[in-house]
């Protein structure tokens, strides 16, 4: 059997609007000056009071500023059902992938993100993803991406085995994560992180196309459990 995680944000998702405008209204409302862009893509990933506290600059979480986030958040997402610029599409091909992938029978598909259970299940419904995804992990179920809790938990529960899971993903907390869990490591090339600081991170596969992920499950080694 093979497993495959994905990333949310920046993977399947082309979350950059909503999310960097939350950030910047946030630090608004907060009187905290906001780094940037670059700095705002540079957190996601994480679980939200970790991002946010190193955006800020901070040495620990700002309550203040998570639960900030979290009303302006959720006021921008009743807005995008209106406002095209707040919306979340998917990146091209992920429509064509992914029901490629779940029509192979010895493929299991997951997700590991750094949203909330509610932000997750979100993206999951809109998609009607509900059947697709087998095994789930968010902030809400483990410690934040880089350590290796929710790779471990999802091939806990499907029973897959480290040599044959792929963890996708395009931030470099992905691939630390994959290498700290013994998965293959997969970048893609489209989302919020440049591409050398994936493969400085542990990157084994670059993918510039969501095609090119079946050639890689293709090529996963097979090994004979002892």
């Amino acid at each position: 059997m093979d497993l495959i995680i994905f990333d949310l944000d920046g993977t399947l998702v082309n979350s950059e609007a909503i999310i960097l405008g939350a950030q910047y209204e946030t630090f608004a409302r907060c009187g905290r000056p906001h780094p940037g862009r670059e700095a705002g893509l540079g957190v996601i990933g994480l679980t939200l009071d970790i991002a946010l506290m190193r955006v800020a600059g901070l040495t620990e979480p700002d309550d203040v500023l998570t639960q900030t986030y979290r009303e302006v958040f959720n006021g921008m997402r009743q807005r995008a059902e209106t406002d095209p610029a707040l919306a979340e599409p998917l990146f091209p091909g992920v429509v064509e992938l992914l029901a490629g992938l779940s029509r192979r029978p010895a493929t299991v598909l997951g997700i590991a993100t750094g949203k909330s259970r509610r932000g997750a299940d979100y993206i999951v419904e809109r998609h009607a993803w509900g059947d697709l995804f087998k095994t789930i992990q968010t902030a809400d179920d483990a410690i934040s991406k880089p350590h290796p809790e929710m790779i471990l938990r999802a091939m806990a529960e499907t029973g897959a085995r480290p040599e044959r899971t792929l963890m996708v993903g395009d931030s470099t907390f992905d691939m630390q994560m994959a290498v700290a869990a013994g998965v293959t490591p997969v970048a893609v090339s489209w989302g919020f992180q440049p591409v050398a600081a994936l493969r400085a991170a542990g990157a084994r596969h670059v993918i510039e196309a969501c095609a090119e992920l079946t050639g890689i499950v293709d090529g996963l080694t097979v090994t004979e459990p002892a």
